[in-house]
């Protein structure tokens, strides 16, 4: 709730508009509310599990997880969208999954020309090609 409480405060500079024409400072303080909503629910609810006594056995899979991600984003601007996201994707099927091989390769390969199509050519955002334009 203090979290919450840190956003709707620095939304305060910004015009929240109408729920017709939202300004930039209503999705912002609309997520502060409800996240203010979500922990008042659990201070309410409490007695649950401390978490000292959580254990996670699947650690090391989202640390693996987390690597793939941390290696796309600093080599997306250097290899490119498209040969980035098929590499993720590469990734996390083939090694992490164990997926078959020509299920990955065809599945990174649709996923990521897909999704650059998408987003690329119908939405015209701007995705790094990397340096062979590809």
């Amino acid at each position: 709730m203090a979290v919450a409480a840190i956003i709707a405060w620095e939304t305060r500079v910004l015009p929240i508009g109408s729920l017709a024409r939202p300004g930039p400072g209503y999705l912002p303080l609309a997520l502060a509310a409800i996240m203010a909503g979500l922990g008042l629910a659990i201070a309410w609810r409490g007695g649950g599990p401390r978490v000292a006594d959580l254990t996670w056995s699947e650690a090391s899979h989202a640390i693996k997880l987390l690597g793939g991600c941390a290696g796309a984003a600093l080599t997306i601007e250097w290899l490119g969208y498209r040969l980035t996201m098929f590499l993720l994707v590469l990734f996390f099927l083939g090694a992490i999954e164990r997926r078959r091989p020509f299920a990955a390769v065809a599945t990174a390969l649709g996923l990521s020309l897909g999704s650059f199509w998408l987003f690329a050519d119908l939405l015209r955002v701007a995705l790094p090609r990397g340096p062979w334009g590809f």
